[in-house]
Protein backbone atom coordinates (compact mmCIF):
# COMPACT_ATOMS: atom_id res chain seq x y z
CA UNK A 1 0.00 0.00 0.00
CA UNK A 2 1.95 3.42 -1.50
CA UNK A 3 2.74 5.84 1.49
CA UNK A 4 1.15 9.24 0.42
CA UNK A 5 2.53 11.33 3.49
CA UNK A 6 3.56 11.04 6.72
CA UNK A 7 3.36 13.71 9.65
CA UNK A 8 3.54 13.97 13.25
CA UNK A 9 3.78 10.16 14.14
CA UNK A 10 0.81 9.13 11.35
CA UNK A 11 1.17 7.86 8.17
CA UNK A 12 -1.37 7.80 5.33
CA UNK A 13 -1.29 5.49 3.21
CA UNK A 14 -3.65 4.57 0.02
CA UNK A 15 -4.68 1.58 -2.48
CA UNK A 16 -6.90 0.33 -5.32
CA UNK A 17 -8.20 -2.96 -5.55
CA UNK A 18 -10.87 -2.55 -8.33
CA UNK A 19 -14.54 -1.69 -7.83
CA UNK A 20 -15.47 -3.54 -4.66
CA UNK A 21 -13.42 -1.47 -2.52
CA UNK A 22 -15.52 2.02 -2.34
CA UNK A 23 -16.00 4.37 -1.60
CA UNK A 24 -12.92 6.07 -2.10
CA UNK A 25 -10.55 6.19 0.81
CA UNK A 26 -7.30 5.98 2.57
CA UNK A 27 -5.58 4.54 5.40
CA UNK A 28 -4.20 6.19 8.77
CA UNK A 29 -1.92 4.73 11.10
CA UNK A 30 -0.70 5.83 14.06
CA UNK A 31 1.28 3.15 16.44
CA UNK A 32 -0.80 0.12 16.95
CA UNK A 33 -4.03 2.33 16.06
CA UNK A 34 -5.75 2.84 12.40
CA UNK A 35 -8.58 4.01 10.50
CA UNK A 36 -10.14 4.01 6.90
CA UNK A 37 -11.14 7.35 6.18
CA UNK A 38 -14.13 7.93 3.09
CA UNK A 39 -12.62 10.55 0.62
CA UNK A 40 -15.69 12.86 0.14
CA UNK A 41 -17.00 12.80 4.01
CA UNK A 42 -14.15 12.41 6.03
CA UNK A 43 -16.07 9.52 7.99
CA UNK A 44 -14.40 6.71 9.78
CA UNK A 45 -15.33 3.87 7.72
CA UNK A 46 -13.11 1.43 8.98
CA UNK A 47 -11.21 1.14 12.86
CA UNK A 48 -10.12 4.16 14.94
CA UNK A 49 -7.82 6.73 15.76
CA UNK A 50 -7.28 8.65 19.44
CA UNK A 51 -9.30 11.88 19.15
CA UNK A 52 -6.72 14.29 18.78
CA UNK A 53 -5.14 12.53 15.99
CA UNK A 54 -8.28 11.90 14.03
CA UNK A 55 -8.77 15.35 14.24
CA UNK A 56 -5.28 16.07 12.56
CA UNK A 57 -5.78 13.49 10.30
CA UNK A 58 -9.25 15.37 9.21
CA UNK A 59 -7.59 18.44 9.25
CA UNK A 60 -5.20 17.46 7.08
CA UNK A 61 -7.56 15.90 4.81
CA UNK A 62 -9.85 18.62 4.46
CA UNK A 63 -6.88 20.63 3.15
CA UNK A 64 -5.48 17.65 0.34
CA UNK A 65 -9.34 16.55 -0.47
CA UNK A 66 -8.62 17.06 -4.54
CA UNK A 67 -5.17 15.42 -4.61
CA UNK A 68 -6.80 12.36 -2.37
CA UNK A 69 -9.18 12.39 -5.01
CA UNK A 70 -6.95 12.61 -8.17
CA UNK A 71 -4.70 9.82 -5.85
CA UNK A 72 -7.40 7.63 -6.28
CA UNK A 73 -7.75 7.83 -9.86
CA UNK A 74 -4.28 7.81 -10.31
CA UNK A 75 -3.83 4.39 -8.44
CA UNK A 76 -6.41 2.51 -11.11
CA UNK A 77 -3.23 2.77 -13.03
CA UNK A 78 -0.80 1.79 -10.54
CA UNK A 79 0.36 5.37 -9.97
CA UNK A 80 0.22 8.02 -6.97
CA UNK A 81 1.51 11.44 -6.08
CA UNK A 82 2.63 12.44 -2.51
CA UNK A 83 1.21 14.82 -0.67
CA UNK A 84 2.69 17.10 1.27
CA UNK A 85 2.09 16.47 5.86
CA UNK A 86 0.14 18.50 8.11
CA UNK A 87 2.78 21.44 9.07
Amino acid sequence: MPEISRFLGVIIRMFFVGSEHNPPHFHAYYGDHSAAFAIDTLEVIKGSLPPRIKGLVVEWAEMHKQELKKNWELLKKDKFNKIEPLV
